[in-house]
């Protein structure tokens, strides 16, 4: 069974620091490409970033880019979103996601609040 759970999100103030974690079971997490997206009310869900299978490559929305840091450990089946320099702006609920071809698995999600 697919289990996908993200953990980490809180309440930060501007400027802050905060780590997301997401932990996968139940599919062979070295061939699947994972990412983190993020949704605002009434808003579409949006890419944050990407890393593919091997963690050799990463891709980030213009947004995030120099503030956010994804990365993977393969032996533990878990992806981390390392989130610095905060804004307000960042504040959504993020979400795991791994991809293969057609496939898509989603986490359900965790807040990421950030205000003063």
């Amino acid at each position: 069974q697919v289990h996908i759970e993200e953990s980490g999100g809180a309440l930060v103030q501007p400027g802050g620091s905060l780590r997301l974690s997401c932990t996968a079971s139940g599919f062979t997490f070295s061939n699947y490409v994972m990412s983190w997206h993020r949704q605002t009310p009434g808003n579409e869900r949006e890419l944050v970033a990407s890393i593919s299978n091997t963690g050799g490559s990463t891709n980030y929305a213009d947004s995030v880019k120099g503030r956010f840091t994804i990365s993977r450990d393969n032996a533990k089946n878990t992806v981390a979103l390392q989130m610095n320099s905060l804004k307000p702006e960042d504040t959504a609920v993020y979400y795991c996601k791994a991809k293969r071809w057609s496939t898509n698995y989603w986490g359900q999600g965790t807040q990421v609040t950030v205000s003063s």
